[in-house]
């Protein structure tokens, strides 16, 4: 049993679950909330902990309308997916209008115990309880998480029904604490293309973008994937929709009532997704971006590899087949390599660290004694590199290979000190390259076109602080930025919009979210998955530092490392398979096992992966 406000909650725990609640509570799309979570095969059970499932009590003859809001709000705890027990609170009419899936609220400690005022006698007696708390995030509709910090405070009404209280009025949606919030729901990416503006004239498979957009679903449905592939038909996040295109037409949901909804298995590689009558004008080319977008989304839900995914009109004619060979994978773009790189101390060339923990010049002239580097960028596909000189004012472009020479770009800063120079460059997935010029008069953002462009300014309207380091994701939607506001440095994740025409493109960073953890500065950060940012923070006025992750919609993280020492850089790979490095007191380490850093060899610093 499990007591809150005085009323128990049945909590059981054990036992077999259906298939569905297994991929549901042990997938995840990135790294969870709170502690590792394991995916699971198709055929395998979850663990004991995994099973816990909490059921709510209805109410009791008798009830004070303080109690019957108490059991209310405990009863929208439970894991129950239509909230049968939940809606026994509520009038016979309200039971029929209220809708739980209009958002969430959650508190930091939950809602505070409700005090009743107003209280009538005889059968039209009403009362209003008041329920406040101090709110921790917003989740809406489309299951977008986004945090917001501040009082939070309701009230719900309530009437005689027949002779008990029922609740007659009250706001859609859900109120939960944080810890029922992250005990019900788990993280999962859906995927959608990028929309790429005057860079959509490019051709290849650099415009098959995929964007990771991570939102929130209910752990216990009565089938998970039904309810992933629905969340996905949905359409992107509010904060990401004016960077993707869905390749699903508006009103495209799933065909089918009962279990599965539309989405079955075939086999346990095989997924079949049939659609409504509103798929029906849906031709082959945009039926492959969507089954690109749904193999995707639900790949990151399995352990398995998924073979394929099959279109169906609503009768169940197939519209298109995709096999695992022809899907646009979120990072196939212009390439990804897999090295792993950092600048030696004592020339200032450029390094790759191999897979035994040693290291040797690259070929070409980042490898070449003297290079004069202070950072680097390895362009994703691994054939070219930038790098800013040590002065902090030339930026440099050029193959890693053999007989190839630097190319200065089009971009110099006028910064005496190398500290208020040129940032560390990064690559996005299509090719270019974007740099931060931290002169104090006239700090700007910089994107060039295949690195040797001419130097487009970014706009950023929101920007407060100047840009120290940045990171752009390889769909090239998405850039993290560090930023200086009087001292302290920042995160802030923003969406990169693209303009004007394939001759004069024009870029702006829009709707900056902030990302730093309460009370930190961030000195480093890296991409370390779709949804996923590694950083280096330290407490603001000195002590502690860590390692940590963070996820890109603002959502609580785990796997906090300890930091070497004061480290001061720290890298990591969109492939989350790929280790750690970071850089301490003149050397570079990295994780290979997630347990023990070790110490590379010969010693340097600016560790990157490609990007």
């Amino acid at each position: 049993m499990r007591v809150m406000g005085g009323r128990a909650l049945r909590v059981l725990r054990g036992g077999a679950l259906p298939l569905g609640a297994v991929l549901v509570l042990a997938g995840c799309a990135s790294m969870p909330s709170s502690g590792e979570v394991r995916k699971v095969d198709k055929g395998q059970l979850a663990d004991a902990d995994a099973q816990v499932r909490v059921f709510g009590i209805p109410p009791h003859v008798g009830e004070t309308p303080a109690e019957i809001v108490s059991g209310f709000l405990e009863a929208t705890t439970s894991g129950e997916p239509d909230f049968a027990t939940a809606k026994k609170y509520l009038t016979k009419s309200l039971q029929e209008q209220w809708d739980p899936l209009a958002g969430i609220t959650v508190l930091n400690n939950g809602p505070q115990s409700p005090d009743s005022t107003d209280v009538g006698t005889g059968s039209k007696a009403v009362a209003t309880i008041a329920v406040s708390g101090a709110k921790a995030a917003l989740v809406d509709a489309k299951h977008a998480y986004q945090p917001d910090d501040g009082p939070f405070r309701t009230t719900v009404h309530l009437v005689k029904e027949g002779k008990e209280w029922r609740i007659s009025k009250l706001d859609d949606g859900l109120i939960l604490s944080k810890s029922d919030f992250q005990r019900i729901y788990y993280p999962v990416n859906m995927y959608y293309f990028a929309e790429l503006g005057s860079d959509a004239q490019r051709s290849g498979t650099r415009q098959q973008a995929l964007v990771a957009d991570p939102v929130w679903l209910r752990k216990q449905q009565p089938d998970p994937l039904a309810a992933t592939v629905s969340a996905l038909l949905g359409g992107p996040t509010d904060w990401l929709a004016p960077a993707v295109a869905p390749a699903a037409p508006a009103g495209v949901r799933t065909y089918g009532k009962g279990p599965g909804q539309g989405v079955t298995w075939d086999d346990p590689q095989h997924l079949k997704v049939r659609l409504n009558r509103a798929a029906d004008g849906l031709g082959h080319d945009q039926c492959v971006r969507l089954a690109s977008q749904l193999f995707a989304t639900v790949q990151d839900q399995l352990t398995g590899k998924l073979a394929s995914v099959e279109v169906q009109r609503d009768d169940g004619a197939t519209i298109c087949t995709l096999p695992s060979s022809q899907v646009f994978a979120p990072t196939a773009l212009i390439g990804s390599a897999t090295g792993r790189y950092f600048i030696g101390s004592e020339q200032h060339q450029l390094y790759e660290l191999s897979g035994d923990g040693t290291a040797a010049p690259v070929p070409g002239p980042f490898g070449a004694a003297k290079a004069d580097l202070a950072s680097v960028a390895v362009r994703r596909d691994g054939a070219m590199a930038a790098g800013v000189k040590t002065d902090g004012r030339h930026l440099v472009v050029g193959s890693l290979a053999d007989g190839a020479t630097l190319q200065p770009s089009q971009l110099t800063s006028s910064a005496q000190n190398p500290k208020n120079g040129l940032s560390a460059p990064s690559w996005d997935g299509f090719g270019d390259l974007w740099v931060a010029d931290r002169n104090p008069a006239a700090s700007r953002l910089y994107v060039l076109r295949n690195g040797i462009g001419a130097a487009a300014q970014v706009d950023v309207p929101e920007l407060d602080g100047r840009v120290e380091s940045l990171r752009v994701a390889s769909d090239g939607v998405r850039i993290a930025l560090v930023v200086d506001e009087d001292g302290v440095k920042t995160l802030k994740l923003g969406r990169i919009e693209r303009g004007g025409s394939f001759e004069k493109p024009q870029f702006s960073v829009a709707d900056l979210r902030d990302l730093t953890p309460a009370g930190e500065t961030v000195g480093s950060v890296s991409w370390a998955g779709g949804s996923k940012l590694v950083l280096l923070g330290s407490e603001v006025g000195g002590g502690g530092q860590q390692i940590q992750y963070v996820s890109t919609d603002g959502s609580p993280a785990a796997l906090a490392l300890e930091s070497i020492g004061e480290a001061v850089a720290v890298a990591a790979s969109e492939d989350m398979s790929r280790p750690l490095l970071a850089s301490y007191n003149g050397s570079v380490y990295w994780l290979p096992d997630d347990s023990n850093w070790k110490q590379v060899r010969p010693k340097g610093g600016s560790p990157v992966y490609p990007g």
